[in-house]
């Protein structure tokens, strides 16, 4: 198992996305990026596709997804709503029809503390989204992934920090819904499930990671109401930005290029990231949106046990 402790990399919090991939060379690689035409994920398809790289980008609004991408070479666009499992299937489907082998899968896409939402299934919309979707989309590509013998990110974020997996009420079925709560348990879900991934799919030379990209203001605080984000102190009144830390866009799309590409990572898989290094472990108490990786996070039982939850909510484990 990889240590959780920096490989002193050399880039940091203010490190972009460009920085990290100086002197690499992604032709011929082909890189699926969900979200890869907003925030951070769209400063990832810039970089990663100056690099060489073929991007293709999963889009819930194709359209959209094209208008932003115009103008920017080796990208693709394909319709997929990681909301809904059949969705996913048929891009997977779609995907592994081409026959093109995946050199790198970053999970990018995201929702973050919106109102109670539900989906098809009566899956609670953030862990059903940001996990589930992934989950089963990773393991659907499975055949892909393992002939690009390359990497998987999965985005989790240090509200991890919020919550562990609820395995007793993890859709939230019972008592109020916390919408952050919610955000914090799915991205302890991200960092477990490529903790358990590692484990099954470095034997066939795929290693995964998850990782923390940082503050930064994005279309991801959507479902913010100004008000709250004035209270947090994030902007003020007329929605500039106030929070020190905070990253730019190309800042914030860093660590996840790293993880994907950085040959200081060779041989190595499993840990969290942030800043662009492996992540330092942390006492379980401390608050969300701080540094470091919390030991519920990081928790190899508790990352067996949601893979076979994941596994039985959405019917899929390309491992079985």
């Amino acid at each position: 198992m990889t240590p959780q402790r920096p490989v002193g990399s050399g880039f940091g919090h203010d490190s972009t996305a460009t920085e990290v991939l100086a002197g690499i060379d992604l032709t011929g690689r082909t890189v699926v990026l969900t979200g890869g035409y907003s925030g951070i994920g769209l400063e990832a398809t810039r970089a990663l596709t100056a690099a060489g790289a073929h991007v293709v980008v999963p889009a819930r609004r194709p359209e959209r997804a094209a208008a932003e991408l115009a103008g920017i070479e080796r990208t693709e666009v394909a319709e997929l709503d990681l909301g809904d499992q059949d969705s996913v299937a048929r891009f997977a489907q779609e995907f592994l029809a081409s026959g093109r082998p995946i050199h790198a899968f970053i999970g990018n896409a995201g929702i973050m503390a919106c109102p109670e939402t539900r989906l098809a299934r009566g899956w609670e919309a953030q862990f059903g989204t940001n996990h589930l979707g992934h989950y089963a989309l990773v393991n659907r590509l499975w055949p892909a992934l393992a002939a690009g013998g390359g990497r998987v990110v999965s985005l989790s974020s240090s509200a991890h920090h919020r919550s562990g997996i609820r395995f007793e009420d993890p859709m939230f079925t019972r008592g109020d819904y916390d919408k952050w709560e919610a955000y914090g348990q799915a991205k302890t879900a991200n960092a477990l499930f490529a903790l358990h991934l590692d484990t099954l799919a470095a034997p066939q030379g795929v290693r995964t990671f998850s990782m923390h990209p940082g503050g930064i203001l994005t279309p991801l605080q959507r479902h913010l109401p100004r008000e709250e984000m004035v209270a947090a102190g994030w902007i003020d009144e007329d929605g500039n930005e106030l929070m020190e830390g905070f990253k730019t866009p190309a800042a914030g799309a860093a660590t996840e290029v790293w993880a994907a590409t950085s040959p200081r990572l060779d041989g190595l898989g499993g840990v969290f990231c942030e800043d662009c290094d492996i992540a330092l472990p942390v006492d379980a108490d401390r608050p969300p949106f701080t540094a470091g990786v919390a030991p519920h996070a990081t928790d190899p039982e508790a990352a067996a046990r949601l893979w076979a939850l994941s596994a039985e909510l959405t019917g899929v484990d390309a491992f079985a």
